[in-house]
């Protein structure tokens, strides 16, 4: 029974009935009588009943000392959450824990619809749950009248500043009577929430419980390190092991809520997804299946499951690792509530332990590091979980005992202890085999020792001692097997992607494979000796991996230069330098043979006799055999104008045959002037271009061509030097 006598009676009285007995630590503080009216920023664990804390708050004040409620004309409270589940959430909350007072609850979240909702308000509410969104349609459009508000919660502040509503909440704030109550409820309090409670609090009072720096002692935390291509492998051991009557497993984005969905479901688990993609009455229904036992697993992203209050949640799965501190409280948080016991279950990388290990400590959380469960593990529960059922101990009904003594005569106790067990195990999923880890990569890697932690130098300036190196990450190889894939490089194979391709499909690790020797149309691959048994079974008989790679087994180790067909390596050897003196065309001819074939060149080769010298020029008719004709340089003929013919021919005059030549030359092209004709008679001006040149001046008098008439002048420019009498 609780006893508090600043608890208004009719929420004590739903208290009561609800099955409180006692208050957590939040929810005494905010009933402290001390704080009076005054406004509140309080910071509590996740799970620890803020939502019936800020309830009784703010009940004294809507109230003003009567038991209960009269007709509302307008909303007196107002609660705003970042998410459309959280906000139905508070809102079923406050309709049980206000159901003596006569209050109405009215909810306004974006996805439903929106007419309903305005004539919940019109009719009349004394509470209004929503999202900073859709509240803020309602103000602007005048379907939420704010004048009466008497007090004003923001539930999960922080999250709302993250998820970028801080310009929806100064509107909010701002449209809100300044003579309200301001209160502010979060798991964490960062600077950019205490700014905002400087701003639109009055004298607020800062809360902080006792257990906020330390660790969730209603939560277990576990550490399991997996290879990083068995993750989700881990994940189906855990929820096995556990059998929790609801698990959340939390990823990081919709493509992976997706792929883990689709996963879970084909191994025989109830599971549920629930992401920013779906609808609003998609999200409601997979929520309530999950309160409802359909089913058990609910996948799902960090927004949408902020705030999320399932009664049995008792294990929650982090698939990907969160990036903050802040993310991992609140995830971790959605098991352990109202003193219940719950499970958090990191699935850990070997790649990324390190991270790991510093997110939790900034979190001040101490997690168990383990594997993850094996197949023995899990059988082994099975059967402890069989042999503590409470059915197994109780007597049969008298209804029950003809049909228990027919099944005694019929088959034997043996017989019937086995079929239970079949059908046991028959709707449960069976485990994972798991991919074994090296100590080294379990343990982590160890801490170089730091700066202060080294020893002294000596006066020679050496180190008396040195730290001890750390052991091979994994033992050389000694009598590798070795196996042939049918890919090469012309396959565009490389040993990027073939080894995590073999780690994948059969069932190794990093410190299974040993060499790896890409040929051109196959690889050879070694594996150590331990590995093979499980690497033939993983693949199955067929030998074929990743649908159309087909492994072969070798006799021994290939090789280096040939390939199992006789063939030559697809490797190349430069030629080797001479020591000796050699002539300039024995280099030449040596040089020649180590190259490789090309193609047919379009230019003349040099011709050689065969001691490798080359041919003398050929004999010049009446000259000396030795003397070298000199080169001369052909001139090229000049270009003739084209001939006339016809009548056209005849009737040109030998004199004009310089005419011509001009008037037959070819012409240069012509650009477009840019020039500006005024009239028939105006000159043209010229409007742009550099001013004409000397070639310019001669072909205009020449008439086109390079040489002037005969009895021409050339164009003079106009103020030139020689164009002035006297000029130079």
């Amino acid at each position: 029974m609780i006893e508090n006598k600043n608890i208004v009676p009719a929420l004590g009285e739903a208290l009561k009935q609800r099955g409180y007995d006692v208050l957590t630590p939040v929810q005494q503080a905010v009933l402290d009588p001390k704080l009076g009216d005054a406004d509140l920023l309080v910071s509590a664990q996740t799970g620890s009943g803020k939502t019936v804390a800020f309830g009784m708050a703010i009940a004294p004040t809507l109230l003003a000392g009567a038991e209960r409620f009269e007709r509302a004309e307008i909303p007196l409270a107002l609660v705003v959450a970042p998410t459309r589940e959280l906000a139905l959430q508070v809102k079923r909350e406050l309709e049980w824990l206000y159901a003596m007072t006569g209050a109405s609850v009215a909810s306004c979240v974006g996805g439903m619809d929106m007419r309903a909702e305005r004539r919940a308000l019109q009719h009349g509410t004394h509470i209004v749950v929503g999202t900073p969104g859709r509240l803020r349609d309602h103000i602007e459009r005048g379907s939420f009248n704010t004048k009466g508000l008497q007090a004003v919660v923001l539930d999960e502040a922080d999250e709302m500043l993250d998820l970028g509503f801080r310009e929806d909440l100064e509107f909010i704030l701002g449209a809100a009577p300044k003579s309200r109550r301001t209160l502010m409820f979060s798991a964490t309090v960062p600077s950019s929430i205490a700014t905002l409670a400087k701003r639109y609090q009055r004298n607020g009072v800062r809360l902080n419980t006792a257990a906020e720096q330390t660790q969730h002692v209603d939560i277990e935390y576990r550490a399991l390190t997996v290879a990083p291509m068995d993750r989700e492998n881990a994940i189906i051991n855990v929820l096995r092991y556990f059998e929790a009557k609801n698990a959340l497993v939390f990823c990081a984005t919709r493509a992976t809520v997706n792929r883990m969905t689709s996963r879970l479901n084909n191994r025989g688990f109830s599971v549920v997804a629930l992401s920013g993609e779906l609808s609003q009455n998609e999200r409601t229904h997979a929520l309530q299946a999950m309160r409802d036992g359909r089913a058990r697993v609910c996948v799902a992203t960090d927004v949408a499951a902020r705030g999320i209050d399932l009664p049995n949640l008792e294990l929650v799965i982090h698939a990907d690792i969160p990036k903050t501190r802040v993310t991992l409280l609140h995830r971790s948080g959605r098991t352990g509530r109202a003193g219940r016991k719950g499970v958090c279950v990191l699935i850990v990388a070997t790649n990324d332990r390190r991270r790991s290990e510093r997110l939790l400590d900034s979190a001040n959380i101490k997690a168990t590091w383990a594997r993850p469960p094996s197949v023995v593990e899990i059988t082994e529960r099975d059967r402890e979980r069989i042999l503590d059922d409470p059915m197994l101990s109780e007597p049969a009904s008298p209804d029950e005992q003809p049909f228990v003594q027919t099944l005694l005569e019929r088959y034997s106790g043996e017989q019937v202890a086995a079929a239970f067990l079949r059908l046991h195990s028959a709707g449960r999923s069976a485990p994972e085999e798991l991919l074994d880890i090296a100590a080294s990569q379990q343990a982590g890697r160890e801490k170089r020792p730091g700066r202060h932690d080294r020893p002294e130098r000596d006066k020679r300036g050496e180190r008396s001692e040195r730290p001890v190196k750390r052991e091979k990450r994994r033992d050389d190889f000694t009598g590798g097997v070795w196996f042939s894939l049918s890919v090469g490089s012309r396959q565009s194979a490389e040993a990027r992607w073939l080894l995590p391709m073999l780690c994948r499909y059969g069932k190794l690790t990093m410190q299974d494979v040993g060499a790896i020797k890409v040929h051109s149309d196959k690889t050879n691959v070694e594996l150590a000796p331990q590995a093979v048994e499980r690497f033939l079974a993983a693949i199955g008989p067929k030998r074929i991996v990743d649908g159309k790679i087909v492994v072969t087994a070798l006799d021994g180790a290939p090789t280096e230069n040939s390939d199992e067909t006789g063939g030559a390596a697809a490797t190349s050897k430069k030629p080797k330098k001479s020591t000796g003196p050699a002539t300039e065309a024995a280099t030449e001819r040596a040089t020649d043979a180590a190259r490789p074939e090309r193609p047919a060149s379009p230019y003349k080769k040099r011709k050689y006799d065969g001691d490798g010298t080359r041919k003398p020029y050929k004999k010049r008719k009446g000259g000396d055999d030795s003397a070298r004709a000199p080169f001369k340089k052909k001139k090229k003929p000049a270009r003739k104008p084209d001939a006339p013919s016809g009548d056209k021919a005849r009737s040109i005059a030998p004199a004009d045959q310089a005419a011509a030549k001009s008037v037959n030359a070819p012409k240069p092209i012509k650009k477009p002037s840019n020039t500006l004709k005024l009239g028939a008679k105006s000159a043209p001006k010229k409007l742009f271009g550099p001013k004409s040149t000397s070639k310019r001046k001669a072909a205009a008098t020449t008439g086109g061509g390079g040489k002037p008439e005969p009895g021409s002048t050339p164009l003079q420019r106009k103020n030139h030097p020689r164009s002035r009498p006297g000029g130079a």
